[in-house]
C-alpha cells in the first residue's frame, strides 16, 4: 500500500471531519478527556472500535492488543502495558463501564491450535493468556469437533476468560462489587457487523440489538 494514501486521508480528515467538529475537539483539548467506557479490543485491523459503535472522539478509552487478552493480577506482572491502561482508565479517568470485545475469525484464538515459530518469543508468551479458553472449548466440544465451530466457541470462551482475569485486579473487583463499574463481554461478527453480548444470567451470548 502506498503510504501516500494515508497523507491524503489526513488532509481529508482535517478539511472535513475536523473542521466540522472543531468546537467539540477543541473542548476536549481544553477540558481533557472524560470517556464513558474503557474498550478492550483486538489489534486486528478489521475491528475498529469507534467505527463499529459509531462513537465520537472522547467517548472511548481504547486498549487494543493481540486477541483482546487481559493479564490476571500479579504484583510482578510482565504485561505492564495492558494492565497500566486498565488501571489508568478505572482509577484516574473513572470510567463507568469496561467493554471486553472479542470477534469472529480471531487470529490469536486460531493460533492457539497451531505451532508457533520459536523465534516469536513475545507472541508465544502472550498467547498463554488464551490457553484457558482453548481448554474450555475442547472440554465443551471435544478435540474432534469441526474446526470452525471449535474456533467460534474458543473466541467466546476467551471473552469470558478475559473478564475473569479482569476481575482479579482488586480495584476492578471492588468497584464492580460496589456496582460503580459495569463489565460487558461483546462478540463482534466481522462478516456482518453484528455484536452479541454475554448474558451472565443465562451464560450465553445474545444480540446486542435486543438488549
Amino acid at each position: 500500500m502506498d503510504l501516500g494514501e494515508f497523507a491524503q486521508g489526513n488532509e481529508l480528515f482535517k478539511n472535513s471531519f475536523f473542521k466540522t467538529n472543531e468546537k467539540k475537539l477543541l473542548t476536549l483539548v481544553k477540558d481533557g478527556q472524560h470517556p464513558k467506557a474503557l474498550f478492550i479490543g483486538c489489534s486486528d485491523s478489521r475491528v475498529i472500535p469507534d467505527l463499529i459503535v459509531s462513537s465520537k472522539p472522547g467517548d472511548l478509552f481504547v486498549v487494543r492488543n493481540v486477541g483482546n487478552f487481559i493479564p490476571p493480577h500479579k504484583l510482578d506482572n510482565e504485561y505492564h502495558s495492558t494492565v497500566s491502561a486498565i488501571e489508568y482508565a478505572v482509577t484516574v479517568l473513572k470510567v463507568s463501564d469496561i467493554i471486553v470485545c472479542g470477534h469472529t475469525h480471531c487470529g490469536a484464538c486460531a493460533q492457539l491450535y497451531e505451532e508457533l515459530d520459536e523465534s516469536l518469543t513475545y507472541t508465544k508468551k502472550w498467547l498463554e493468556l488464551g490457553e484457558k479458553a482453548k481448554q474450555m472449548a475442547l472440554l465443551s466440544l471435544g478435540k474432534d469437533a469441526e474446526k470452525e465451530k471449535l474456533l467460534r466457541v474458543t473466541e467466546k470462551f476467551s471473552i469470558v476468560s478475559q473478564i475473569d482475569n479482569l476481575l482479579t485486579h482488586p480495584y476492578v473487583k471492588k468497584l464492580s462489587d460496589e456496582e460503580n463499574l459495569t463489565i460487558h463481554g461483546w462478540y463482534y461478527h466481522i462478516e456482518n457487523g453484528d455484536i452479541e453480548y454475554y448474558d451472565t444470567d443465562s451464560y450465553s451470548f445474545k444480540s446486542l440489538s435486543k438488549l
